[in-house]
């Protein structure tokens, strides 16, 4: 992202544009910094965001003083110790995170797969937890906090099939197998309504399958979330995890269950 992406539509009448701007240009410095977890220089990270050398360097300074952001003994940068203990402290605080370890961890070991719990924020689904299975080396890359489209992936499908979000324009096309029609995702959705799982048939990422199922950890009758068994699928094909459903269902018991 670069500052013209920031400042189109930022300054407007009767605001402090050049205030907003650069709080905005601090937050995009701070956002390229946690994609670089072992630190990045100055010149990288002056080129990644689009921005003057010494307006980078001035929301550093910024960052540095709330410790959000630091220094190793190269000189790279790297997000803050103070920021680490935000974010987690955050996360653990989490009722449904804390409630549905125990389930992600079940399932994980049963299946011998990767679990996730996720929930959605606009067009895309943010990984709130995720549990590696015990044993198997290849794993998957998914991360907590990160981010996928929700039409192509089934914990998405699911949450936006229970009307908690909607996707408009263009759908992008991750896989082959990617539904990117906008009437094929209505009658996909339609599908999961009447079923109540979802499925991701390599639609995400090639070799990938995954199903998904609501889970209602804060309120009945609207799923906080939804939890996915993302599975590799030369070890488990999609058709196991379909045979399995019910099983998960138990697995999830009251979580599950919408009142």
């Amino acid at each position: 992202m670069s500052d013209a992406d920031i400042v189109a539509g930022a300054d407007r009448p009767g605001q402090e544009g050049d205030r907003v701007v650069g709080s905005d240009r601090v937050l995009v410095v701070l956002k390229e910094l946690a994609g670089h977890p072992g630190g990045v220089g100055l010149d990288e990270l002056t080129r990644a965001v689009g921005s003057p050398k010494p307006t980078v360097h001035r929301a550093l300074r910024s960052l540095r003083r709330a410790g959000l952001a630091g220094q190793d003994a190269r000189g790279h940068y790297l997000l803050g110790d103070e920021f680490l203990r935000l974010a987690f402290a955050h996360h653990e605080a989490r009722p449904e995170h804390v409630r549905l370890r125990p389930v992600l961890e079940t399932l994980a070991e049963r299946f011998g797969e990767t679990t996730h719990y996720a929930v959605l924020d606009g067009r895309e689904v943010v990984y709130r937890a995720k549990v590696d299975p015990p044993t198997g080396a290849a794993r998957l890359t998914s991360t907590v906090g990160g981010r996928n489209p929700a039409h192509s992936t089934g914990v998405g499908k699911l949450l936006l099939a229970y009307g908690l979000g909607f996707v408009d324009g263009p759908l992008e096309r991750r896989t082959p197998s990617t539904i990117v029609s906008a009437a094929a995702l209505r009658r996909e959705l339609a599908l999961i309504r009447e079923r109540g799982y979802a499925l991701d048939d390599e639609e995400n990422e090639p070799g990938v399958a995954c199903l998904a199922l609501p889970v209602y950890a804060l309120a009945p009758g609207t799923p906080s979330g939804a939890i996915s068994i993302s599975a590799l699928t030369y070890r488990t094909p999609l058709a196991t995890l379909v045979d399995a459903v019910d099983e998960v269902r138990a697995v999830l018991g009251r979580l599950g269950e919408s009142s």
